[in-house]
């Protein structure tokens, strides 16, 4: 069996040696499938998960650096938009330091919660099913994460939040915002507020966290040169084929 394999192999190397560009490249496609050979179910099961741990490894990483938030335009976080009148008050009277700690703390926090959630995201990727990861596959350049995001996201709040409470605590961010509520709803003839921080902030850092997934996954998905294992080469590369 194995010199039938072999006598195949070398018929279609000398094949590919003597055709056009437009046929090398339709032959190449037949020489991936003999040499790698498409995968089975259980190994785009295995490759999915596989490409979503290496993105949460890889997003969780840049994320939790030192202004992994702050210096991510991308990803920073502002205050909540029911609060922007607050930060607009403040500024007007000069309180700018007071509004910029604000901001400060709070991707302080993100940034120091990220350390954790980890976890909690690999959790969610080793119960995907067999019949996920192949729609998954062969879905949008983005279908993994819009899967992920639409079956962990509550489950990652109720987790995610108490981490971002106690960081919230560690960084100062809960002191500089209970400063800034106190300031704000002591001028005159402002109506009181005093918006949910740690939901907030655990809810933009949760998406944070997606942005990057969705970015290392097409980064997976666009170039082969990020498969950085056989399993990725071989799953996406059968999926390459089928486009």
């Amino acid at each position: 069996m194995k010199k039938i394999s072999i006598l195949c192999l070398s018929v279609i190397l000398l094949t590919f040696s003597n055709c056009t560009v437009q046929n090398r490249a339709q032959m190449g496609n037949i020489l991936k499938d003999v040499v790698i050979g498409n995968p089975s179910t259980i190994e785009i099961n295995q490759g999915l998960k596989q490409a979503l741990e290496i993105g949460v490894a890889q997003g969780a990483n840049r994320l939790s650096a030192k202004d992994g938030f702050l210096g991510n335009m991308a990803v920073k976080i502002l205050f909540p938009p029911e609060a922007a009148k607050i930060e607009n008050t403040l500024r007007s009277m000069g309180l700018n330091s007071l509004a910029d700690n604000v901001i400060l703390t709070i991707n302080r926090a993100a940034e120091d919660a990220v350390k954790e959630a980890a976890p909690i995201f690999i959790s969610a990727i080793k119960q995907m099913t067999i019949a996920d990861a192949s729609n998954i596959l062969l879905g949008g350049q983005d279908a993994a994460t819009q899967y992920f995001k639409r079956v962990t996201t509550d489950q990652l709040m109720a987790k995610f939040k108490p981490v971002i409470v106690n960081s919230l605590g560690d960084v100062g961010a809960t002191k500089y915002w209970g400063d800034v509520i106190t300031r704000y709803n002591s001028i005159p003839l402002v109506k009181s507020v005093n918006p949910d921080l740690s939901e907030y902030v655990a809810q933009k850092a949760i998406d944070g966290l997606f942005l990057e997934i969705a970015q290392e996954e097409l980064k997976i998905r666009g170039n082969a040169a990020n498969r950085s294992t056989l399993l990725l080469q071989k799953v996406f590369g059968y999926a390459d084929r089928l486009k």
